[in-house]
């Protein structure tokens, strides 16, 4: 199971971030990349988390495969089975949340940036559709390796994207499309249909 966990994890970081990246560059003359924070910001804890995250993420599989055991009480073949079938469903929706972002696709926020209000697509049920694929994919690979490691990886992924969307994403969309955002928000869940609308 490591080997497939670690093979799905390369697919998915080279989709969602490496060929995704090259895809905007090549459609709209820029990578779509907001890397850039002022340091102790939301912004660049957010960044920490999700880089800490990464190098979790790809370290569990890595250990795994280096002999690391999974723990005891989460050791099951059909947690495992289940979980590669949650990594491939989370890869496969990661994507088609990217396709439905069209040119307004970034990774991360530069407030004096404005880019259209992506409303359609995946974007009808989730306010942030490519996180909640990339949990799907995060969870099934932690399922398939359940190891102290991969779970370290999961929650740092998990405080990551809250602090981006509650602290950075939300605050940045409501200043920059105000009523049309807070309208679309009241209606469509924060990560999931209906769960996490705004007031």
């Amino acid at each position: 199971m490591a080997i497939t966990a670690l093979l799905l994890y390369l697919v998915w970081a080279f989709l969602a971030f490496g060929w995704r990246t090259i895809e905007q560059r090549r459609r709209t003359g820029d990578s779509g990349l907001r890397l850039h924070a002022r340091r102790n910001t939301s912004q660049w804890w957010a960044k920490i988390g999700f880089a800490v995250a990464m190098l979790v993420g790809i370290a569990a599989p890595v250990v795994a495969v280096a002999g690391l055991d999974d723990l005891p009480l989460l050791d099951a073949t059909w947690l495992h089975i289940t979980g590669i079938v949650l990594a491939v469903v989370g890869i496969v929706l990661t994507v088609g949340a990217q396709y439905s972002m069209g040119a307004s696709w970034r990774i991360g926020v530069d407030p004096q940036e404005r880019t259209e209000l992506v409303m359609g697509g995946a974007f009808r049920y989730a306010r942030n559709p490519i996180f909640t694929a990339m949990l799907i994919t995060a969870i099934g690979l932690t399922m398939t390796i359940p190891n102290v490691i991969s779970i370290i990886g999961l929650v740092a992924l998990i405080a990551a994207l809250e602090i981006q969307v509650r602290l950075v994403e939300e605050p940045y969309l409501v200043a920059t499309h105000g009523d049309a955002y807070r309208a679309y928000a009241s209606r469509v869940g924060r990560f999931a249909p209906r769960l996490g609308c705004l007031e």
